[in-house]
């Protein structure tokens, strides 16, 4: 009899996801729906949106790219960014593709579902909406940035971050997803540009609050200059919660592992730091926190560990899985 897997639902965007999802992909524990932000109006993603008025395809190309089962060629090919053309300079093949069966279907969502069937994609990709959004931010000096790309260049800190249309809709597989989940993880990815802006979709955020699976937020690694410079784990968790409107977290997942001087001495040259763990701010805030070496780093870049976070979840399924333990108990 064929078992069971959880329901896992996780919710971001960028590097931080798709690193993720390489190595939960590889769980066999795990049944996976990925929201993936649609606030991207930068580089090839932002010239094929203005174009097509489309959601911006690549955050959801670097996702599929992620859990798809493929020969690594096919996937390089998806991948594969043209740089020796003028008139597609830039593109990578992946968005030409989710752009052309948008345009020939006319539902981004209808295309990122047919483009996941053919890249054989383990779980399923969602954009956290099917409309053309804009990321705004109003800054702590009064004046306003508009554009996902332009949000990072902020010369004062960020007040608060909103979309526009306000009221833009999620897809009803996407709630159901939320709605059904055993555990939903938030993040990791960039907190004001890949993360928030999927909360800011109402009825996702909504949906969020209410379900009755857990909720862990997958703590970012490094600071990022013009977004979340000086902020702290909990300034993170604050952060979420003052755009929700409420707590809604149980858990929080922080990196315990001691970066090298020198890779922090190339990060400091780009005014990042290792974001600090305040551990009592956080349980202060009601959070259970877990330390676990999440973190990795290759040629001064550090990254989350994909097969360390795996792991972590796994043995956290283990022990607060409620009525799912069983399913562990015979594996």
């Amino acid at each position: 009899m064929k078992k069971k897997k959880f329901r896992i639902v996780i919710v971001g965007g960028g590097t931080g996801l798709s690193t993720v999802l390489r190595g939960l992909k590889t769980s066999e524990l795990l049944d996976i729906t990925a929201i993936v932000t649609v606030a991207d109006d930068g580089g090839s993603s932002g010239r094929l949106r203005e174009d097509y008025h489309i959601p911006p395809p690549g955050d959801v190309r670097n996702v599929i790219a992620a859990l798809s089962e493929v020969e690594p060629l096919v996937e390089r090919m998806f991948q594969y960014r043209f740089t020796q053309s003028q008139t597609l300079g830039g593109h990578s093949l992946g968005n030409l593709m989710l752009t052309a069966l948008t345009d020939i279907t006319g539902d981004f969502n209808y295309a990122v579902a047919e483009m996941s069937k053919v890249f054989n994609v383990r779980g399923k990709v969602l954009p956290a909406s099917n409309e053309h959004v804009t990321l705004y931010a109003e800054l702590e000096d009064g004046t306003f940035v508009v554009g996902e790309s332009n949000i990072p260049k902020a010369s004062a800190k960020i007040h608060r971050v909103y979309l526009e249309p306000a009221n833009a809709q999620a897809l009803p597989e996407t709630i159901r997803a939320i709605r059904l989940a055993d555990l939903i993880l938030i993040g990791p990815g960039s907190l004001y540009t890949s993360i928030i802006p999927n909360l800011l979709v109402p009825e996702i955020g909504e949906a969020i609050v209410k379900a009755s699976g857990r909720k862990v937020y997958i703590g970012n690694l490094m600071t990022q200059k013009g977004e979340t410079s000086g902020m702290s784990a909990s300034d993170h968790v604050e952060a979420l919660y003052e755009h929700v409107g409420t707590p809604f977290l149980h858990h929080i997942l922080v990196n315990d592992m001691e970066l090298p001087q020198d890779v922090r001495n190339v990060y400091k040259q780009e005014q990042a730091e290792p974001i600090v763990t305040d551990v009592q701010a956080l349980q202060a805030m009601g959070l259970q926190v877990h330390c676990y070496p999440t973190a990795t780093y290759k040629d001064g870049i550090v990254r989350h560990d994909a097969q360390n976070v795996r792991m972590w979840l796994e043995e956290f399924l283990r022990t607060h899985g409620s009525t799912r333990k069983r399913i562990l108990k015979t594996m």
